[in-house]
């Protein structure tokens, strides 16, 4: 009897402590490439973020951590095929956001072309990406 008993608490032990059955926390780390006059001019700057904890070289990642948080994926979904936007042109910045976002995969362009590109870039702006313009 004694003999189950501590077969019995050390099977316990044992699934208790394996750690297979933890979960780790969703990674969040993203790469931006930004170009200030368009992909074709050339000069381009590159910064990091890093959640949990916030860091990286982004100026300021404890303020884009939670804002990534709450805004989730849709913040780098693309403009629907159907949707019209207004022509105007907003400048020549361009981004390019590559990485995870909480786990999922993220690769994602922004300019500021259209109305509604305009529109995805001050969504992210000013903590992930400069404000935009005319320049």
């Amino acid at each position: 009897m004694r003999g189950l008993l501590l077969l019995a608490l050390v099977a316990a032990l044992g699934a208790c402590g394996s750690g297979s059955s933890a979960s780790t926390p969703a990674e969040t780390s993203l790469t931006v490439r930004y170009w200030p006059n368009g992909r074709d001019a050339g000069e381009r700057t590159v910064w990091t973020l890093r959640c949990d904890p916030a860091r990286g070289t982004l100026a300021r990642p404890g303020r884009a951590c939670p804002r990534l948080a709450d805004g989730g994926l849709k913040l780098f979904a693309p403009v629907p095929k159907n949707m019209v936007c207004t022509q105007i042109y907003g400048g020549p910045q361009v981004a390019r956001i590559t990485g995870r976002l909480r786990g999922e995969r993220v690769s994602a362009i922004f300019s500021r072309s259209d109305g509604c590109q305009i529109g995805r870039w001050n969504a992210l702006s000013p903590w992930l990406l400069p404000p935009g313009g005319v320049t």
